[in-house]
This record gives C-alpha cells, structure tokens and sequence, in this order.
C-alpha cells in the first residue's frame, strides 16, 4: 500500500524498477494497475516472485544483502533501520534474542521490496518530513505463521508503544509488523494534519478489499514555500494551576498528555494566591486535538478548569538521517536554520534503548552518535 500510495503520488515507476535492480536479487518482477477501493480509485503494486526467496531469511542475511547492494547509503541505512525494529519487536513477542529472529511475513521477496521499494520512492520524491495520522490497527483476528492471533498482533502491539493509535473499520489486521516499522523509521511527527499546501496525493491499495471499507493508504505530498524556509502554524495552548495534586502524579499525567497527542508538556514552578507553591501545567496541541487533553486534565489532575489561547508557531524544516554506533542505529533530526546552515541531535528514545539494552550510559551513546553524525555530515545542499 505504501508502494502504491507513493507512486500515485508522484515517484517514476520506471525509476522505482531500475532502483530495486540494485538489490541484485533475481527471482521476480514488480507491475503496476488501477484497482477500485470503494469509491475510491488506487494503485496497486504486485510484486511477482518466480523464483528464489520464498522461505524466511534470519536478520544477518537481510544486513548482507542490503550492504552488498548497489542502493544509495540512505536507502541502505533506512533498509536496515526497518528490520532492525522488526527483529527487535518480533524478538520481543517471541522471546528471543533479535538475531535469532526468522522473519515469516517480511522473509519473503513480496514484503523485502516493499520496504526497500517505499524508502526508494521516498527518495526519488526528495522526501524530507514525514508526518503521519494516528494509526488504525484493525480489529478482530488475523492468521499468520503462527496460527491466529488478535488484531493488531504482538509485533505492531510492541511497535506501537508510545504512537497514537486507535481501532476501527472491519474485523480484520489494518496495520502489520512492517507498515508499522517503516512508518516508524521514515516519521518525525504522529498526530493531527500539519499545516500544508499539497502538491499531489496518491491512493495505494492492497490486496484485502473488505465490503463497505475503503482500504486505501493516502498520502499528501507538501512543499514549504515559506521565502525563509520556514512553516507556519497555529496551535493551542493549554494551561493550569495546581497547587493541591501529589508530586509523584506528574510523571503519570505528562505520558498521558503526551499519548493523548500533545506536542510538548511543561511543568512551571510559581507562586500562587496566599503565597502557596504551585505549578503551571503547559500543554501544546493541534486545534483538533484539545478535547483528548482536556479529558486527561479533568480526570487525572485536581484542575476545576483550564485556559486555552490560540498562538502562532515559526517551525524550522526538519528532516532526519541515521548513523550506525556500537549497539545499534540512531535518528539523527536536522533543522534547517536557513540554505547554509543546519543545527542536529541525536533522538534520545533510541539512544535510550540500545543504553538499556547494552548497560552503557545514555550520555556516552548520546556523544558517540553526535560525533557519528559529524564525521558523515554532508555538506550543505539545497533542501525541499
């Protein structure tokens, strides 16, 4: 679906074929067709397997076949990073180590190019952001190779923590293991529609056509045409007094502000009436975001009532990159200060997890992945 989406919206299908030749596997062919989803008109991508990789590949030969393509090093890094995740989560669920990981729905050649095929796509589009709405995970049942299992399965229920999520439409799987890792690797923000004037939109289709559900995948292509480069946009912000709530709380009421779709969450030291000490809850959210928030200030907090005010935002284009350390992969974010400059960190949820996984200090994965980033820094170029 992700294929499809992406090459409705605009990616060259000739050129996507000639790139996935530099995966250097024989044994299938990819075609194009319009299919009908509802009322909705979608492209649809079979991958074609004759021949080849039909059984489950283990993690270390997916790496070995990734470094010795002829991919560009972006596709390569973002290749890995995706089953990377999938090794981890799928290891997570079974109870083995990653590398132990056979993998039974992305083994196979079908699902291989639909990775490296999407990330291709988002090059060949000059994709730099990628945002995306909350994601419906199905409901129901689904049959894999490990008989049937609840809808979504171990591994997208492990991928999924800390996304917006929800359930909804027929009774079947509406997210797998691998839409969800790559969602995963390519996505800087999950929420609302940001701000945007689309340039094109595509409708991907894949193979399950449910009565009365329009299965598509839809994506908006955007460009920023800020003069400075910069976007703009309006979002809430959300404030509170507490002066009577148990300290030990807060941490509890930020995750569920934050799983609930805020942007940022502050806690301010005051002063309050009678010379009380208190503190301002602040919470940032898209306009059609508030009614979630509002719902955990009320349940989980002593609030009796809150201000919201509408304020503007300048936002820098942002984009990301990954650098590969000892113990794992981390997204690097970049913002682009103006056409000559850029300022970058490394993404502390995964330099936290390879310290939990490895025991090293998170500040020294921290500094190791900023060095990382530096040495392979590219120079300035234009960005979209």
């Amino acid at each position: 679906m992700t294929l499809g989406a992406l090459v409705d919206a605009g990616a060259p299908f000739v050129d996507l074929v000639k790139r996935l030749k530099r995966l250097d596997l024989p044994g299938f062919h990819v075609r194009k067709r319009r299919v009908q989803r509802g009322a909705i008109s979608a492209t649809k991508i079979d991958v074609v397997v004759t021949s080849g990789l039909h059984h489950p590949l283990p993690l270390r030969r997916i790496y070995k076949i990734l470094s010795s393509s002829r991919l560009s090093p972006i596709v390569k890094r973002q290749s890995r990073s995706v089953f990377e995740r999938l090794a981890e989560a799928e290891g997570t669920a079974h109870r083995v180590a990653k590398d132990h990981v056979h993998f039974h729905e992305v083994g196979v050649l079908d699902s291989f190019v639909d990775i490296v095929g999407g990330l291709i796509c988002c090059e060949l589009l000059g994709v730099t952001r990628v945002t995306a709405s909350p994601v419906n995970v199905g409901t129901g049942t689904l049959q894999s190779a490990h008989g049937i299992l609840p809808a979504p399965g171990p591994a997208v229920a492990i991928l999924a923590k800390g996304l917006p999520i929800y359930s909804a439409g027929p009774g079947r799987e509406l997210t797998t293991p691998t839409g969800l890792a790559l969602l995963q690797t390519l996505t800087t923000e999950f929420g609302p529609m940001p701000l945007m004037t689309p340039t094109s939109v595509g409708y991907g289709a894949g193979d399950a056509n449910p009565d009365g559900w329009p299965n598509v995948l839809r994506v908006f292509l955007s460009r920023e045409t800020p003069g400075d480069g910069r976007g703009r946009d309006t979002i809430l912000q959300i404030e509170t007094n507490l002066d009577d709530i148990n300290p030990q709380t807060y941490e509890h009421i930020m995750d569920r502000l934050f799983r609930s779709g805020a942007l940022d969450v502050t806690l301010t030291p005051v002063i309050m009436k009678r010379g009380r000490p208190g503190i301002v809850l602040t919470s940032l959210v898209h306009p059609v975001g508030l009614d979630p928030l509002l719902d955990v200030l009320f349940h989980e907090t002593t609030a009796l009532g809150v201000r919201v005010q509408e304020v503007g935002r300048h936002i820098l284009s942002r984009r990301f990159t990954t650098v590969k350390i000892k113990g794992g992969e981390v997204r690097i974010k970049i913002a682009a200060v103006d056409q000559t400059s850029d300022k970058a960190a490394p993404e502390y949820a995964d330099c936290q997890r390879i310290a939990v996984r490895t025991g090293r200090p998170v500040k020294a994965i921290l500094e190791e992945a900023a060095v990382a980033y530096a040495k392979a820094r590219p120079s300035a170029k234009g960005r979209s």
